[in-house]
């Protein structure tokens, strides 16, 4: 439950960001015939994507260790985890 609520916590970060950085009137930035239009700003559209790609894979990574300990302890319960491998 912990890695899926990151995961939405992750998402509705990433949703209110592209909210606020939305504005209507602004072209993509393609140059077409020279004209003089208002561009969107491709960096935030960067940044939100290496976010999404970086959300991922931080996401894979923590299934992988719940897997590991799924396959090494009987139960998922942190605090029964915490006490079985405390020296």
């Amino acid at each position: 439950m912990k890695i899926i609520s990151m995961d939405v916590m992750s998402t509705g970060v990433i949703a209110y960001y592209v909210l606020i950085s939305s504005r209507n009137g602004f072209f993509t930035p393609i140059v077409v015939n020279g004209e003089n239009r208002a561009y969107a700003d491709p960096v935030p559209q960067a940044v939100i994507l290496t976010a999404i790609v970086i959300g991922f894979s931080i996401q894979a990574i923590m299934l992988v260790g719940v897997m590991k300990l799924a396959r090494d302890n009987p139960t998922l319960e942190s605090n029964e985890i915490e006490k079985n491998n405390t020296p």
